[in-house]
């Protein structure tokens, strides 16, 4: 018998290899209810299946994510599911988009299942308040699994407060010998050279893994050639410039 408590979730986007998958099909307290790539499709499943949540990709074939939310809205009403949207395309247009038309929070790919659990739980949780900073630790995180950061170098986490950091305040990359490092060193109990060697080293991982250049399909257009491996400073300014592009 179904379990009338579990969360019902619609998952619009390729799901052989899918992590999201793989992770919520047999999750207990959920239960995918159903999977589709084209659009129109989409919108007929869920209008059926009255999911809890659609997990749409932005980029589907027939009609794209943003047009079956709009069907979608116009079709069921209140009844509409709330809307995830994720996409692999770091467009700055896609993020502002999706709020405006309402979707419930905009997750880039590669997606870590259990954010995007965390996320519907805290979207059906009552008096929802998002803390922004966990918002920009995520897609920071995300950007970082794609070019081939690896989560347990020191360098992943120096790079991530640096980002950080030139969100808040974009001109510290200019002062990175003086202040950027320095901050960060403080905040891990560590010193600035080490800062620095730990970051380089993790994008030289990066690079020997031969991800890097995943950094030209995020931003889509060429940043880095096979031969270009950014400084410390040119990665962390490029990123933290998409962080606040995208809002």
């Amino acid at each position: 018998m179904e379990n009338k408590e579990n969360i019902r979730l619609y998952i619009a986007d390729e799901i052989r290899d899918n992590e999201v998958y793989n992770y919520f099909k047999n999750k207990e307290g959920y239960q995918v209810v159903g999977t589709g790539t084209a659009g129109l499709q989409v919108v007929k499943d869920v209008k059926v299946m009255r999911p809890d949540f659609l997990i749409c990709e932005v980029m589907l074939s027939e009609i794209d994510g943003f047009k079956v939310f709009e069907t979608l809205k116009e079709e069921m009403g209140s009844e509409c599911p709330k809307v995830i949207f994720v996409s692999s395309l770091s467009h700055s247009g896609f993020v502002s988009k999706a709020m405006k038309e309402g979707a419930s929070y905009f997750m880039f790919k590669p997606i870590m299942p259990e954010n995007l659990e965390e996320r519907l739980q805290d979207l059906l949780s009552p008096n929802l308040v998002v803390d922004p900073s966990k918002v920009l630790d995520e897609r920071i995180a995300s950007i970082f699994i794609s070019i081939g950061i690896p989560a347990h170098i020191k360098g992943y986490q120096f790079l991530r407060e640096a980002v950080k950091l030139a969100v808040q305040e974009p001109n510290i990359i200019s002062q990175i010998t003086k202040k950027l490092y320095p901050t960060i060193a403080e905040k891990f109990q560590t010193s600035s050279s080490k800062v620095e060697r730990g970051m380089r080293h993790a994008i030289e991982v990066a690079w020997n893994r031969g991800k890097i250049e995943n950094i030209n399909n995020i931003f889509g257009f060429k940043v880095y050639g096979n031969n270009e491996k950014p400084t410390n400073s040119e990665l962390i300014a490029l990123i933290a410039d998409k962080m606040i592009m995208d809002g």
